[in-house]
């Protein structure tokens, strides 16, 4: 249970203001609020979840307890240092209405984030690393919905900067928690 809230709140929050919300977005004001693109935008938050929770149980086996906690110190401060970097998107040179191609876009960006870093992670620490990804599945989908939902103009009104900047400030507190705890804790 706790890897599930975790990886959902963790995977929203990391995603927020980051590059696949902010290629969706733009995506969703080029050729408009479609379901076939929420849903290919879904389909690649499912596929990077899965892909993180499958790598996860390679090494899952061999990983004793405190090097799991320190995975998930390393992952939320990777996590911090992607939130502290300003994310901006490039607008479209072409205007391709290809689903496929902006899933596969999408994607692409999903699968090298941070968010699904922590995923990677919390799986890997998990009892059930299922709930890992349903929990980093449904914070990837809110994530892109609420870019598609909203679109590129109303989503850079909001202030993303400062947001990001203040839960990467958190999550560097949560990856010193947690590595301190992983480095001296007798067990």
């Amino acid at each position: 249970m706790d890897s599930f809230l975790f990886c959902l709140i963790l995977t929203f929050a990391i995603a927020l203001g980051g590059k696949d919300q902010l290629i969706l977005a733009q995506f969703a004001d080029a050729i408009g609020r479609t379901y076939a693109l929420l849903a290919a935008a879904a389909l690649c938050a499912l596929i990077s979840a899965a892909v993180m929770v499958y790598s996860s149980g390679l090494i899952a086996g061999v990983m004793p307890p405190r090097a799991a906690h320190m995975l998930v110190a390393f992952a939320l401060a990777i996590a911090a240092f992607e939130l502290f970097w300003p994310k901006q998107v490039k607008p479209m040179k072409e205007p391709t209405r290809s689903i496929i191609a902006i899933g596969a876009v999408v994607l692409a960006r999903q699968i090298g984030d941070a968010a699904r870093f922590v995923v990677f992670a919390f799986a890997v620490e998990a009892n059930y690393p299922v709930t890992a990804l349903i929990g980093g599945t449904l914070g990837g989908i809110a994530a892109v919905a609420l870019g598609w939902a909203l679109g590129l103009a109303r989503l850079e009104k909001l202030p993303l900067r400062p947001i990001r900047i203040a839960m990467g400030l958190c999550l560097i507190l949560a990856a010193l928690m947690i590595g301190l705890n992983a480095r001296y804790t007798f067990l």
